[in-house]
């Protein structure tokens, strides 16, 4: 099957990774389906790969609600692609985090890629091929006293990302994650203004992310040339600062 024929299901693509995924996986011949809640910012987004020469459409939902994800499944039909990707963050103390926060970032983080790879995973596999990735953090596996919620709803994704290949892979379908670093978004520009490029002093490269280069990590891992590649999550942080010797 060539790539041009290939569909991809997007979620959270009104802005940041979702977006710059969105414009990388369209530019290089996969029809998306891009989903968010903003009618408005998804219909740019049409546009814009339309403009580019992609093909793509717009499916809103709100991924708090479970009936609203199994909706989305059946808007998107039968895909080769889902990259899970929207998530909501709000890196609160333990005793500070509400119930409903607690429940949002469990029903969007983790319940809504579960729902999805349930309606979706299986009819790729009917099929003998396919690919999901799951877009984690580092969060889930750098404990930190805030955010204990966000990081414990990523952890849950990476388990289910290897669950998933173990289930999938000898269908044909592959399952892997991305876990990036602190990446250029305009969530993380609100939350932390000027401060945002600190960010990037704390890993080896020396700067931070930018959505454009998680994009091309998913469009990697969506390709034949990464079919050695199953059940892992890929770290893209721009190096461990605790690699340096001493």
């Amino acid at each position: 099957m060539t790539q041009a024929s290939r569909t991809a299901l997007v979620t959270g693509t009104t802005a940041g990774i979702g977006r710059a995924v969105a414009l990388e996986l369209a530019a290089n011949g996969i029809e998306v389906i891009a989903h968010g809640r903003d009618t408005e910012r998804g219909s740019q987004l049409v546009k814009e790969i339309a403009a580019q020469g992609g093909t793509a459409r717009f499916v809103a939902a709100d991924l708090v609600d479970a009936d609203e994800v199994l909706a989305l499944a059946d808007a998107a039909g039968d895909v080769d692609i889902l990259v899970n990707n929207a998530g909501v963050y709000e890196f609160a103390p333990t005793a500070a985090t509400s119930v409903d926060s607690f429940d949002r970032h469990i029903a969007v983080n983790t319940r809504a890629p579960f729902l999805l790879v349930g309606a979706l995973a299986p009819r790729m596999a009917e099929r003998g091929h396919g690919a999901v990735i799951n877009i984690s953090a580092t969060a889930a596996t750098s404990p930190a006293p805030v955010g204990a919620v966000y990081g414990a709803s990523k952890a849950a994704l990476e388990i289910l990302t290897r669950s998933w290949a173990t289930e999938f892979s000898p269908s044909g379908v592959r399952v892997n994650a991305v876990s990036p670093g602190p990446t250029r978004t305009a969530g993380t520009t609100a939350m932390l203004g000027e401060n945002i490029e600190l960010l990037g002093k704390a890993n080896l490269r020396g700067t931070i992310g930018e959505p454009e280069e998680i994009a091309k990590v998913v469009q990697f891992l969506v390709n034949t040339d990464s079919s050695y590649i199953n059940g892992t999550v890929i770290v893209a942080n721009g190096g461990d600062p605790t690699l340096l010797p001493g």
